[in-house]
């Protein structure tokens, strides 16, 4: 039997969706292409090469849907946990989450235009769907999930403050959404109604609202003088017709965000990112849902929807500094959930870095540049693009290349 090692390098996969960025613009298969030996998911035997077409998402990890392989060996990543889960993974870990697959899933995401409105459900409610429709929903786990920039990067993320929403709402062309039955005050139950009537409405409604709405003067809508301008950009990669313009423009926090910024977003919050570069990191699940055009699932995803209105600086997931990091170099973001942190390492050239011990598994990728990188006793060669799973009780140090290094990793402790 082969000794335990403290890192694997690891072949991974990028997928192809039509909101993806084209070619060579995509960071995710830039970076993906960059993987010594790696080949192309649907045949193996073909080496990978980026073609003309848009590139989406690379995973990370021991999803099922696209999973890793040790570089090596060429063995699925989890067959290698499930061989040694005590000494890669760590009892505490498995006693924690009561299985031996990694709790989190990092990807790389391109965005060149934007995603559906949509949200994940809660671990109760993602638990019953996918008893009922495992086919839809693919596993009884809720999908937390946190989004770095790594360039600039545009998101619809929660609903804006009620006061904001309820000035949006006293304009002419929003007044047929608003409830029959008004209250004093714009509340939280009334928000959730004008969100179900803008999501159940009839085309010719949504477009006769898009028209009236894109021919106001910025400055009646105060402080989201935006709307009219981000509108045709949506309304031309969409439709006029499509209710979630009317949603995400008028009651969501638009957001953009810069390199090294960061968002959470938890389960059952509504959200949709619009363009960038991001290393997004999940709770390990692939569930998700959006109200389609036939409206066909209106009431599930409101049922499934938290009403709970918030500022864009509360969806702020800032970086604080890493408290094993010798150099002051590491940043950790630590979403309010168990599942995982991200370590953010920033290095100019000949820069060095250390990591204590980490106590769990880790994923780590060199999102840029290179550096020399010592792991417990082994020394590899670090360079863009490689991913490595770190086996738990692993410490880290690195010495950036000329170029310097970035370098992204989702851990659980």
């Amino acid at each position: 039997m082969a000794p335990i090692e403290p890192v694997y390098e690891l072949k991974c996969s990028c997928n192809s969706y039509p909101w993806g960025r084209q070619g060579e613009k995509s960071a995710a298969a830039r970076l993906c292409a960059k993987q010594p030996g790696w080949v192309d998911q649907k045949d193996v035997s073909k080496p990978f090469k980026i073609e003309d077409e848009p590139y989406a998402e690379m995973w990370m990890g021991t999803y099922p849907t696209l999973p890793s392989y040790v570089a090596k060996t060429g063995q699925d990543l989890q067959d290698l946990l499930d061989e040694h889960p005590n000494e890669l993974l760590g009892r505490n870990v498995i006693e924690k989450f009561g299985h031996t697959k990694l709790p989190f899933l990092p990807k790389v995401l391109s965005i060149a235009k934007a995603l559906p409105l949509q949200l994940h459900p809660n671990k109760e409610i993602a638990s019953q769907l996918h008893e009922k429709k495992p086919d839809q929903f693919t596993d009884p786990n809720h999908k937390p999930e946190i989004a770095l920039a790594l360039t600039e990067f545009e998101a619809f993320c929660g609903f804006k403050p009620l006061g904001q929403i309820a000035k949006l709402m006293q304009l002419g062309p929003l007044q047929r959404y608003m409830p029959q039955v008004k209250k004093p005050e714009f509340d939280d139950q009334q928000l959730k109604a004008v969100v179900k009537k803008m999501l159940e409405a009839d085309d010719k409604s949504v477009k006769e609202t898009y028209s009236a709405l894109t021919s106001l003067d910025s400055k009646d809508f105060g402080e989201d003088s935006y709307i009219p301008k981000l509108a045709p950009r949506l309304a031309e990669q969409y439709s006029e017709a499509d209710p979630g313009l009317l949603v995400a423009l008028i009651t969501m926090n638009y957001m953009v965000l810069q390199r090294g910024e960061s968002i959470y977003i938890p389960a059952d919050g509504i959200h949709a990112y619009l363009s960038g570069d991001i290393i997004e990191c999940m709770a390990r699940s692939n569930n998700g849902f959006c109200p389609r055009s036939e409206r066909d699932n209106v009431d599930l995803f409101i049922s499934c929807l938290t009403f709970t209105p918030h500022s864009a600086e509360e969806a702020m997931l800032r970086g604080q500094s890493f408290e094993r990091s010798e150099k002051s170099k590491t940043l950790r973001f630590a979403p309010p959930l168990s599942e995982f942190d991200m370590l953010q390492t920033s290095l100019i050239g000949g820069e060095k870095e250390s990591l204590g011990v980490i106590k769990g598994p880790g994923i780590l990728l060199a999102t840029e540049g290179s550096a020399k990188m010592k792991a417990n006793d082994k020394e590899v060669e670090l360079k863009e693009g490689q991913v490595f799973f770190v086996a738990q009780g692993t410490a880290l140090e690195f010495e950036a290349g000329k170029e310097g290094l970035l370098m992204h990793m989702a851990y659980v402790e």
